[in-house]
């Protein structure tokens, strides 16, 4: 019989008894069609399981709770169940961000503390089958999300110190937040900056200090999650999204099929077993990045900007990587 049906019945035979029929198991097995071993079994079940205080009352000749106070757990769950909920907390933990474990952690006790049905609740057992690789990510502090986060909800402006990795430099800011997006750990804050007057990524980590102003703002109207998201790449932007196509060649290829690399992607395969992804961003600096990791088994084709980058950066390291130039000792 299903889990399903086995609750059905633990919730009838609770509706039974709460109700004063101090039912039996005769007559409880001919109201859900089913044998009197199986009421036993159930009865055994609730009582080992779930606590449930089931007495017998000789007068009445029928089942009752001697704590008349005792109701049911709230929440069983199925074996699919209880492991999902543990990969959520497994993936949750690693690539929410160290800086959250703690809170998470707490959260995770108290549901599966309150958890109970059909199967044991065991994380630590569930931990010893399965295992995730934690992203590279850099720590953000928890307060900074916290204050982030009231900060998007109330509509506050805030003013921040911010390091910017690409120009190795510090500047203030004053940010209207949008968006908390997490990349692969790394957690993003999507703001208009009022200086530069338009829409950044932001990496939390590299916010050093950070104050929620009292100052309220208007939403803009031309600002969408989905469509900013949609245009980046590897939380790259930059001023105009282009097509992109790329040509992996067929020892590449099956490693690329069937992903999600971008919001916008397509898919041409040919004949050979080689493929082209097409998607469209402004972030190209990252895409050039990325493409290069795959060497000789990724060729850009467009935009031109992009192939002329690439091919400058495979160039240098052509050079890097030469023969070691002759000293003049050696000469």
């Amino acid at each position: 019989m299903s889990q399903r049906q086995q609750l059905e019945r633990l919730f009838e035979i609770d509706r039974q008894i709460r109700a004063g029929l101090y039912p039996t198991a005769d007559k409880l097995a001919g109201d859900l069609e089913v044998s009197r071993r199986v009421i036993f079994n159930d009865r055994t079940f609730m009582v080992d399981r779930l606590g449930a205080p089931i007495g017998f009352d000789r007068e009445r000749g029928g089942w009752y709770y001697t704590e008349p106070t005792f109701v049911l757990p709230t929440v069983m769950v199925t074996e699919g169940e209880l492991l999902a909920f543990f990969l959520t907390v497994e993936l949750a933990k690693r690539y929410l961000g160290t800086s959250l474990e703690s809170p998470l952690r707490t959260a995770a006790a108290k549901i599966a503390k309150g958890l109970t049905g059909p199967v044991s609740v065991d994380l630590n057992v569930l931990g010893q089958n399965y295992t995730f690789g934690a992203p590279h990510a850099a720590p953000s502090s928890e307060a900074t999300l916290m204050d982030l986060n009231r900060a998007i909800r109330t509509r506050r402006l805030v003013a921040m110190r911010y390091y910017t990795a690409s120009r190795n430099a510090r500047s203030d800011r004053t940010v209207e937040p949008y968006h908390l997006y997490n990349h692969d750990g790394d957690w993003y804050l999507i703001a208009f900056d009022r200086g530069r007057k338009k829409y950044l990524y932001f990496h939390a980590g590299r916010i050093e200090r950070m104050k929620v102003l009292d100052q309220a703002f208007g939403p803009r109207r031309d600002f969408d999650a989905a469509v900013f998201l949609g245009q980046a790449f590897h939380v790259e932007v930059g001023d105009t999204p282009r097509e992109v196509a790329i040509h992996f060649d067929a020892k590449q290829a099956p490693y690329m099929r069937n992903r999600q690399w971008h919001a916008t992607q397509s898919v041409a395969e040919h004949k050979d077993g080689s493929l082209t992804l097409k998607f469209t961003t402004s972030g190209l600096d990252a895409v050039a990045r990325w493409v290069m990791q795959y060497g000789t088994r990724a060729e850009v084709l467009a935009p031109k900007e992009l192939r002329e980058r690439v091919a400058e950066e495979a160039r240098a390291l052509a050079q890097a990587y030469g023969p070691p130039k002759k000293s003049k000792k050696n000469r």
